[in-house]
């Protein structure tokens, strides 16, 4: 059973273009226990003070997520992450190869570790990343501290890689959004747990064969328990049933149905899609970086049209095509 932490809605959300100003103004509201929510190159993300607690339970609160459920520690450079978690050996050059980056490490937490209790959900390690993007750079040196970020929503709903996106989840649940256009990625961050066998916890915006390269190894995965929606998860992003629209999802789709939204991918043309409800291509060209860049927008836009079903074409299970087919695949539970 989830325990939910009640929310407070009502407040003043203000929006600032990124720069200077909103860069200041969002660790001010940070240092006070607000909540501020920021492009990474990855998607947007909902930041808190990752050493208040209070703040991180008005994040869960905020977003309706499980309090069980960890969350990542961002942080601007590789010394501060040094500070809250261990790094052995092949973390340390996943890190050097990888950050700034889409990559998130899980490591033991070091000791006396200032990231909250209630960020780690009780575990002995931190998810710990530094993002590419300029705006979370700068928002990070800003408020010089180590800062949770998880993606900008509704806990469950699809991501969001535009400020509207997050206002529309968010609005009268936060205090400030930093709007940096649309971010480049467009997936989560990939999470590596650095065990005794480096395990792949979640496929995200770095491919997994880039990442082998530098082990020289292939990547465990972690036990089918792990992703139980009743279990503790590992990692973030690692419930079974997420990144839901509200519009069933059914995958590997080989016609369209006439009360049917297409997600397309590719120049292929299904049955019945002239009849489509609406159609949406990730990628005309079959270009899964350009895929990755457009899954959560194209899914918010295909459910504002509230069809029955959004039927989803076949996408290759390779480079970014995993990520995409692990969020796809987890929007797709049954709820």
């Amino acid at each position: 059973m989830r325990n939910f932490i009640p929310v407070k809605t009502g407040l003043e959300t203000l929006i600032l273009p990124a720069g200077e100003a909103g860069a200041d103004a969002a660790a001010r509201t940070l240092a006070v226990g607000g909540l501020v929510a920021f492009p990474t190159e990855t998607v947007y993300g909902l930041g808190a003070d990752a050493a208040n607690a209070a703040a991180i339970a008005h994040l869960y609160a905020a977003k309706g997520r499980p309090a069980f459920n960890p969350l990542i520690a961002h942080v601007a450079g590789l010394a501060a992450a040094q500070a809250i978690g261990r790094f052995d050996a092949r973390a340390k050059r996943l890190a050097e190869a990888f950050w700034p980056g889409p990559l998130t490490l899980v490591v033991p937490k070091t000791e006396g570790c200032p990231v909250a209790d209630l960020a780690t959900a009780g575990l002995d390690t931190v998810a710990i990343r530094i993002p590419a993007h300029p705006v979370a750079q700068d928002i990070l040196r800003a408020f010089g501290g180590a800062v949770v970020a998880p993606s900008a929503n509704i806990s469950g709903h699809v991501s969001p890689t535009l400020a509207a996106h997050v206002a529309s989840d968010l609005a009268g649940r936060i205090d400030l959004i930093v709007d940096g256009g649309p971010v480049t990625v467009g997936v989560e961050s990939t999470i590596v747990g650095c065990f005794d066998a480096p395990m792949l916890l979640r496929p995200g915006g770095l491919s997994r064969e880039r990442i082998e390269a530098v082990l020289g190894a292939p990547l465990a995965r972690p036990p089918v328990e792990a992703e139980s929606d009743d279990s503790q998860p590992l990692a973030p992003g690692m419930l079974a049933s997420h990144y839901a629209p509200r519009a069933h999802v059914r995958l590997n789709a080989r016609e369209v149905a006439p009360d049917e939204a297409l997600l397309a991918f590719g120049p292929a043309r299904l049955p019945g899609v002239d009849a489509a409800a609406a159609v949406m291509n990730l990628s005309l060209a079959a270009d899964l970086d350009e895929a990755a860049a457009n899954l959560f927008g194209y899914l918010r836009a295909l459910d504002a049209k509230s069809p029955r079903t959004i039927a989803v074409m076949t996408i290759p299970e390779e480079g970014l095509g995993e990520a995409i087919n692990d969020r796809l695949r987890r929007a797709a539970v049954a709820r």
